[in-house]
């Protein structure tokens, strides 16, 4: 494709020389796993976000999972969410042995709504809700925490396509109880392999997570916290992040110009909220593979995120969970499609891309 969705090489070109320093200094150093590049980011990310306490994970999965540990979140608890986001949420709460509660997304954002969690909960008592920041575009975060709060509710923030997006002041994944990240190479802050974070502003439930991400330790080699695991934020990607961290606002803005070009070709309103990092820009097109097919022959790439709901994935054949109606989440699975959108995409492509879109509009 001569435009692609993103462009990894582009975007780590203009940092060759840092990136190659931060990995040297770790090769040089002798230390590889859970050491001082893992404690600098730690307190950088933490700094970044608002918050307290950031703890480096193996990646957003887990972060997910040792979140919910943190809460004692456990077999046969139900935890709300949402099933229009990739199962990575799913994952997570089957793994933690809990079973998905899953709540509609609202039409304009595609993220959870207020007003169907608040539905499902009239009738049912989760243990937490897990609310998806999805595509880069925060969900209504002050309302569903509101309603959240009513049911004394644990909210987990997923803000792994949300790295940077804020609202009144706060960053995505310093509003809830707990917030996780994915650092996996594609997100706005990417490392160069997998790595995740949990950040929150309680000490307690920071220290727990520090203990279950290395088998329960408390002290070398003594696990005194149920639900240990493996899973740490090694020195290498560490390094690579604490590179990288400085240009995210950055790249974000080139994001959001992006998504302005888009948005004008389709005559919709500018994203020019910091709410928005456009990790992903996805519109809605009912016939789909129509217009993927006129975006491949012009050599302009795309992807769905995402083409299947959760629950109905094969996977989940045979688990036992609970959902409310869904049809915003079923029609979106229908029609969801992604453009490319990545901060190295040059002014021409964009604009080609907008072209394209403009004239599809009219057929």
């Amino acid at each position: 494709m001569r435009i692609p969705l993103n462009d990894l090489k582009r975007h780590h070109q203009p940092l060759a020389s840092e990136l190659t320093a931060a990995v040297n200094r770790v090769l040089s150093s002798g230390w590889y796993i859970l050491g001082p590049e893992v404690e600098a980011f730690e307190d950088e990310f933490a700094r970044y976000c608002g918050v307290a306490h950031s703890i480096g994970v193996g990646n957003g999965t887990d972060a997910l999972e040792l979140a919910l540990g943190a809460l004692e979140v456990g077999p046969g608890a139900e935890v709300a969410t949402v099933a229009n986001a990739g199962m990575y949420s799913t994952t997570a709460i089957l793994r933690a042995g809990a079973v998905p509660l899953y709540v509609d997304v609202d039409e304009r954002s595609m993220t959870m709504s207020p007003a169907a969690l608040d539905a499902a909960l009239s009738g049912s008592h989760p243990a937490a809700a897990i609310v998806t920041h999805l595509y880069g575009r925060m969900a209504e975060i002050e309302e569903l925490l509101a309603i959240a709060g009513k049911a004394n509710l644990p909210v987990i923030e997923d803000a792994a396509q949300a790295h940077g997006a804020e609202r009144a002041g706060r960053k995505a994944g310093s509003w809830g109880t707990l917030g996780c990240f994915s650092f996996y190479p594609t997100k706005n802050l990417g490392a160069a392999g997998d790595g995740g974070a949990v950040v929150t502003a309680d000490a307690a439930l920071a220290r727990r997570i520090r203990a279950l991400r290395q088998y329960g330790w408390t002290e070398r080699f003594q696990s005194a916290v149920a639900g240990g695991r493996n899973s740490r934020l090694d020195e290498m990607q560490a390094a690579v992040l604490r590179a990288k961290l400085p240009h995210l606002d950055g790249w974000n803005a080139r994001r959001r110009e992006i998504a302005r070009v888009y948005q004008k070709a389709l005559g919709r309103p500018a994203v020019d909220s910091l709410d928005d990092v456009a990790h992903l820009y996805v519109i809605r097109w009912k016939n789909r593979e129509r217009i993927r097919s006129a975006f491949a022959a012009a050599g302009i790439q795309t992807d769905v995120h995402y083409p299947m709901p959760d629950h109905r994935q094969e996977s989940l054949r045979g688990v036992a969970f609970r959902r409310t109606d869904l049809p915003v989440t079923e029609a979106c699975a229908a029609e969801v499609l992604t453009l490319p959108c990545f901060p190295e995409m040059t002014d021409r492509e964009a604009g080609e891309v907008a072209e394209l879109l403009f004239r599809l509009q009219l057929v």
